[in-house]
């Protein structure tokens, strides 16, 4: 995967070394020279600039990158205004550091959903939370063991889960069935909002743009979502 890096800090240079090991191609961009010429010889490419000046993202990739991390410790403004102008600029998706509750809460309310928290994540399980490139959202139980949101397949649509054996032969759990609709507020405005099914049962239909929230070993999780990326790749 190419993944960029936005802040190369004590969380965020240790994340770009630990991704490239793993086999992605990263970016790391940094406005200290200092910090991009000790990683500049270790990743593919290191870039120094001020991620808070729009006219500098004209020498970014963004529209090749497959995810973007907002890794910015020292400064809550520029974590911000990184991640809005990152959003303004490209669908790719955004992984963002938070710095506080209230950092949060800025994050949620940009659409923001992959929010992290360094001093309780290490780079290592962002690492492997960000190498299962076809699922949504990842919880690690172990080193192991994942809970994980993918995309059910084209060939599940319209079955219900009593007809399908898929799922089994891939050695997974399904948890749940995750849902968009439509919802109105008090003065009648329409949002977007997901809402899981509850407890699925056999009789329950699998839908187009389904969420699958699965458990399971690592390598069955990967095998499922190289799968689907092949059936994308010929359709």
């Amino acid at each position: 995967m190419k993944i960029i890096v936005f802040g190369l800090g004590n969380f965020g240079m240790s994340l770009a070394l630990s991704l490239t090991e793993t086999g992605n191609e990263v970016i790391g961009i940094d406005k200290q020279m200092d910090k991009v010429n000790l990683v500049k010889d270790k990743i593919s490419h290191a870039i120094c600039m001020d991620s808070t000046n729009e006219l500098a993202y004209e020498a970014v990739p963004l529209k090749d990158a497959d995810k973007v991390v907002v890794a910015i410790g020292e400064n809550e403004g520029a974590a911000i205004i990184t991640t809005a102008i990152i959003k303004k600029l490209s669908d790719v998706k955004i992984i963002s550091r938070a710095l506080s509750p209230i950092h949060d809460t800025v994050l949620e309310a940009m659409g923001i959903h992959s929010i992290i928290h360094p001093e309780q994540e290490s780079a290592d399980r962002l690492t492997k939370q960000i190498n299962f490139k076809s699922t949504l959202e990842n919880y690690q139980l172990d080193d192991n063991y994942t809970i994980s949101e993918v995309k059910a397949k084209p060939e599940f649509y319209g079955k219900t889960l009593g007809e399908l054996d898929s799922i089994d032969t891939y050695h997974l759990t399904l948890i749940t069935i995750i849902r968009k609709r439509e919802k109105r507020n008090l003065i009648g405005k329409k949002s977007i909002v997901k809402e899981s099914i509850g407890r699925p049962n056999p009789e329950t239909v699998v839908l187009e743009c389904d969420i699958l929230v699965v458990y399971g070993y690592n390598k069955d999780i990967e095998t499922y979502c190289q799968d689907q990326e092949e059936h994308q790749i010929r359709s």
